[in-house]
């Protein structure tokens, strides 16, 4: 089973960590990224910008808006997005429950909805086919 796992942060108690803090945390983090590769865990992951550069878009009243910053009002804001293959979501908490970027905040933990995402990649191998 493929889980998406969100790693939420608080970036104001991140920003007063002194930077040899910070590199410390990361280097911890990459390496138990590292470990989640070679078991064949690690499917891919990425980090996010600062809040400061995040945008949210909402439909309202027939058109869309757009405010700066993060939908959710709260001291934790996302700040990465790993996605993981586990047997169940047993295996996933406890994978998850190693991860050094959990000292920092809390992962949500979702499974990835195969069916839907099935068909979305079956919809984008149509299109690579259509334009060759």
């Amino acid at each position: 089973m493929k889980f998406i796992c969100l790693g939420y942060m608080d970036e104001t108690q991140w920003n007063e960590l002194p930077e040899v803090e910070q590199t410390a945390l990361m280097e911890e983090c990459f390496a138990y990224d590292d470990e989640l590769r070679r078991s064949g865990h690690f499917i891919g992951g990425e980090a996010l910008q600062s809040i400061r550069n995040a945008v949210t878009l909402r439909y309202r009243n027939g058109k869309v808006t757009v405010t700066d910053g993060p939908y959710a009002e709260t001291k934790e804001q996302l700040g990465g997005i790993l996605l993981l293959e586990a047997r169940d979501l047993n295996h996933v908490i406890q994978l998850i429950s190693l991860h050094p970027g959990v000292r920092s905040g809390p992962f949500e933990i979702r499974p990835v909805d195969e069916e839907i995402s099935s068909l979305a990649t079956g919809r984008s191998q149509s299109l690579q086919q259509d334009q060759h």
